[in-house]
């Protein structure tokens, strides 16, 4: 095995102190001696052949220009030097593997590019370019340089083509427009959730009154109460309510619709009345999936009724991954205090599931130390740990997180088995190449990239220290002090608190600007609350987790169950303090060039060995300095064209609705780095005139008062925001207002003036939620508006245009005479909160 290096595992003949890269290639033979011409020019006498010096009055002007040519061969003698160095380093990071820890980075870079296209390509483009590129990499095989950026060339276009595969290969039938239907489905998925509503994942059979046409394949539903007993495989029918998956809540933010697409949910809601059980066996023969669903909800159950609370939420959580249950309060104490990734099944749960394993039977091993001696026992705890933790990612639900870890552990572990030195960071690239073969689309997510970028930096980080340990003469021949036992475990404690402060460090920095960029948030705290927590994880809950599952078919689970259950006890308190005391929370937006810069910095600071890794230092500082090089919003628009919000000043949001959306507020406060909500003043009369209020003398930094059917608001710079219920009432505001927007599908432009920006809810729903920049240069000019979806329609928006609202029609008006189903006519409180739980989904499944 290796010592010093990319890999830390030491065997028993490993040779400590040396760096498993020099195992790679030869010294000597990457550093030629370069002959490099003398900085001055000789000196030349009479009895060398040459002419004599002679002292003449122009000897001045000739020594000065002696110097000045001197100076320029110096320098360029220097950049000479400096490149050929630079090569050599290149030279030697290509025979340490870089090329190939940058096939996942280039694959990355293509698939990030398909994402980013604002209208869908065909597949001719990327087969040709890829047929092209890998016809110059075969032809150029005596030109090196021009073969790496071939081959650069090449991944990215693959990478592209794997996007466009798997986008062609979902397909997702997406819902067009709101619609009540009687729906029969297969349970595919059943959620506890916290409110106390049950959700329901079904794969659709049937629909009937009416009967879709176009109907989509996977719903995601919630209900009140279900039948009960339900399990996976069940078939149940009922009347819903179908929603289609709805855009980003502002430019720029998480597209839903996108996640549905390729997770084949083509459309939300919620059940106007309890679904009723159609058939209660699972339809034919079952398949492996629905069984280990029904698997995951008993041990979930189980795991619920022996702890109970929030606790037994996080602890389903931790084993099975099941994490709807868990109080919205306690993740976002979570969430503001940095420890969020704990409820996320990843490396941290793999490896100590995989470090309990082998603990425990090598423990065992050598009670049998005769067996011991005569068979690979190490071997075989490998190979158990690896059987265990494939059944912890089947049973975790299969999260991208997940998966990584386990692909990273799967070679580690294999690594023993082969009496192979496991490469940690080629580890890292295998497991990103797998991802992105299976899962192109999660390389746009906040998943993939935190995941990947804070196990990159401490791999990369944890190599950079032992190579300087290594260089310093560090190693098992240096001379050992006797020391007591208290002496030792105070060592020990604190090198694991300076660890465990590292580490927080590192994978803190490595995904902070990608937690930033995806959800306008930090965590100053998160050093404190990670080593106050980690302790009481590492030690009273993850191990008490395996051993409860060892003992659950046996039984005798709940011994360990209780010790978990206290652990999360002192968790969710420690939490709970740090966050009430965490001194900021919403950061506002920042650029995506900054984003970017940071990641190529990131890339070559973790990949690189040699000096190249100073090359990072101008990236990162460059994604510094381009933080907030970025537009911030003067008035967003939500997509039902229901919800308008303005900055009033003083870190002030003032919105239109007295109950407005939770998700949409939290959101826009973080994105708009606003602390306080302000809401509307509701005015009495017909009109505002009515009232004998003046819109245009309302003073900058007014919010909304209302009445009735027209809302106005005035922007810190003077602008006057209307929101219009109707056209008649948008009308009354074109005489003041520099932005209207009409909540009526039907209206078009009421004023006819190009000095004011008129949005309806027809461009709403056809381009999603909008964000609204007024020029502060000239009060003349019309304000910028920027929708969420622009130019054409990718897969996952293509349903937009189908919607009643995109197509210019009035709300759908049932005949008279029809019965509609009961309670149909008036919904039950569950309209409202399945969109916020839809919405906050994604956020506590990323973060």
């Amino acid at each position: 095995m290796a010592g010093w290096g990319r890999d830390t595992s030491e065997g028993k003949n490993a040779t400590v102190g040396v760096s498993e890269r020099d195992l790679f290639i030869d010294k000597q033979s990457i550093s030629p001696t370069i002959f490099l011409p003398p900085r001055h020019p000789p000196e030349t006498t009479a009895e060398d052949g040459g002419t004599p010096s002679i002292p003449d009055r122009a000897h001045g002007r000739r020594s000065g220009s002696w110097r000045r040519l001197g100076f320029l061969s110096g320098l360029r003698l220097s950049i000479e030097t400096l490149a050929g160095r630079a090569a050599e380093a290149a030279v030697l990071e290509l025979d340490r593997g870089a090329a190939f820890l940058l096939v996942p980075v280039f694959l990355g870079v293509g698939v990030a590019w398909y994402f980013s296209l604002s209208q869908e390509p065909g597949f001719l483009q990327p087969i040709a370019t890829s047929l092209v590129l890998a016809a110059i990499v075969f032809a150029t095989r005596a030109r090196p340089r021009t073969r790496l950026l071939a081959m650069a060339g090449l991944m990215c276009a693959l990478g592209f083509l794997a996007a466009k595969f798997e986008t062609w290969r979902a397909g997702t039938a997406m819902l067009g427009s709101e619609v009540s239907t009687r729906i029969t489905g297969q349970v595919v998925s059943i959620d506890q959730m916290a409110n106390g509503r049950i959700r329901l994942t079904l794969d659709v059979a049937e629909t009937a009154r009416p009967k879709l046409r176009y109907r989509p394949e996977r719903v995601r539903l919630t209900a009140r109460k279900v039948p009960e007993g339900l399990k996976a495989g069940a078939v149940v029918a009922g009347y819903a309510r179908l929603l289609p998956p709805t855009g980003p809540v502002r430019p720029g933010g998480y597209d839903f619709s996108f996640q549905s697409y390729f997770e084949g949910i083509g459309a939300t809601g919620f059940f106007l009345t309890d679904p009723k059980l159609v058939s209660a066996s699972p339809v034919a023969a079952a398949s492996l999936s629905l069984s280990i669903e029904n698997a995951r909800d008993a041990i979930a159950d189980r795991i619920r009724r022996s702890i109970g609370g929030p606790e037994g939420e996080i602890a389903a959580a931790l084993i099975v991954g099941v994490r709807a249950g868990i109080p919205e309060e306690i993740n976002e104490a979570m969430r503001r205090t940095g420890i969020y990734h704990i409820i996320s099944i990843s490396g941290l749960h793999m490896a100590l599931v995989a470090g309990t394993i082998m603990g425990l039977l090598r423990g065992a091993f050598a009670l049998f130390p005769d067996f011991s001696a005569r068979h690979p026992v190490k071997k075989y705890a490998a190979a158990t740990a690896l059987l265990c933790t494939a059944a912890y990612l089947l049973i975790s639900g299969l999260v991208v997180a997940a998966e990584r870890s386990f692909i990273m552990l799967a070679v580690m572990l294999c690594a023993v088995l082969f009496d192979r030195a496991a490469l940690t960071m080629r580890n890292l690239a295998i497991s990103a190449l797998v991802v992105i073969a299976f899962s192109p689309h999660e390389v746009v997510g906040p998943s993939f990239q935190m995941s990947f970028a804070a196990t990159a930096a401490l791999v990369g980080a944890f190599a950079g220290w032992t190579d300087y340990r290594a260089r310093k003469g560090r190693s098992a021949h240096m001379p050992v002090t006797d020391r007591s036992l208290p002496a030792a475990a105070v060592g020990w404690l604190g090198k694991g608190l300076v660890a465990a402060s590292a580490t927080t460090i590192v994978a803190g920095l490595a995904t902070t600007l990608y937690a930033a960029w995806h959800f306008q948030r930090i965590s100053p705290l998160s050093l404190f609350a990670n080593l106050a927590v980690m302790p009481v994880v590492s030690l009273a809950v993850m191990p008490f987790a395996v051993f409860s599952a060892l003992a659950m078919p046996f039984g005798a689970d709940w011994p360990f169950l209780y010790v978990m259950g206290k652990g999360l006890t002192a968790m969710i308190a420690i939490s709970n303090w740090l966050s009430e005391h965490s001194p900021v929370d919403g950061i506002g937006l920042i650029s995506l060039q900054s984003v970017l810069l940071v990641t190529v910095a990131l890339v070559i600071a973790t990949m690189a060995t040699t000096w190249w890794r100073l090359a990072a230092l101008p990236f990162a500082i460059a994604g510094i300095l381009t933080l907030r090089a970025v537009e911030v919003p003067d008035v967003l628009v939500a997509e039902d064209a229901r919800l308008v919000a303005v900055p009033i000043g003083g870190s002030e949001l003032a919105v239109n609705r007295p109950r407005p959306s939770a998700f949409a507020m939290d959101n826009w406060r973080r994105a708009m780095d606003a602390e306080n909500l302000v809401l509307p003043e509701r005015l009495k009369g017909p009109d505002l005139r009515y009232t004998g209020i003046d819109a245009s003398e309302l003073p900058p930094g007014s919010p909304f008062l209302c009445g009735a059917g027209l809302c106005v608001a005035r922007h810190p710079n003077g602008a006057i925001v209307a929101h219009a219920s109707t056209l008649t009432a948008a009308r009354s505001a074109c005489g003041f207002a520099a932005l209207i927007v009409i909540e009526d599908a039907t209206a078009a432009d009421p004023c006819n003036d190009p000095l004011i920006a008129v949005v309806t809810k027809r461009d709403l729903a056809r381009s999603g939620s909008a964000a609204v920049r007024f020029n502060p240069a000239s009060a003349t000019a019309q304000a910028e508006i920027r929708f969420a979806i622009e130019d054409d329609y990718r897969p996952w928006h293509v349903q937009r245009r189908f919607s009643r609202d995109a197509r210019g029609l009035p709300p759908y008006q049932p005949k008279s005479g029809k019965q509609r189903s009961p309670k149909s006519s008036s919904p039950t409180p569950s309209a409202s909160p399945p969109s916020d739980d839809e919405a906050n989904e994604p956020q506590a499944r990323y973060q």
